[in-house]
């Protein structure tokens, strides 16, 4: 930098050789030391059992819940069970934290934050029709 304010510079060439000449010697005081690429990787789990041991779109039942199915003998096709789930996300993506999903005749109310549902009914149980402690409700 001496060198432009004594007017040593004649050119960008040489301006740019001055400049990369003193980041060269800056930046190899900086040198990583950490683990390499390759150690990191290998301490790393594969994606495919990151992924199959995650919950990420699986809706779980709590013991609660489980009883009401069973007492109730509520039995969920797969197909019921994606629209939960489906249920489940669009009442996550509407920031519902304690949601109504209806699913045919059932009504299932769902902790989104942990997406669990808390417990199950179907319209011969709820004869009433009252549903308290939710802020919203997905129709399915």
């Amino acid at each position: 930098m001496n060198n432009i304010v004594n007017g040593n510079i004649n050119s960008i060439e040489a301006m740019t050789d001055a400049v990369l000449k003193s980041t060269k010697q800056t930046s190899k005081t900086n040198e990583y030391s950490g683990p390499s690429f390759k150690e990191i990787f290998n301490s790393k789990a594969s994606i495919d059992s990151v992924i199959s041991n995650s919950s990420i779109g699986q809706v779980k039942f709590s013991k609660h819940a489980n009883q009401r199915l069973e007492e109730r003998d509520i039995n969920l096709s797969d197909e019921q069970l994606n629209r939960l789930e489906e249920g489940t996300q669009k009442a996550i993506s509407k920031g519902i934290k304690e949601s109504l999903v209806l699913v045919d005749n059932l009504a299932f109310i769902v902790n989104t934050t942990n997406k669990t549902v808390v417990t199950a009914m179907d319209s011969q149980s709820n004869e009433e029709n009252v549903y308290t402690n939710i802020d919203g409700a997905v129709v399915i």
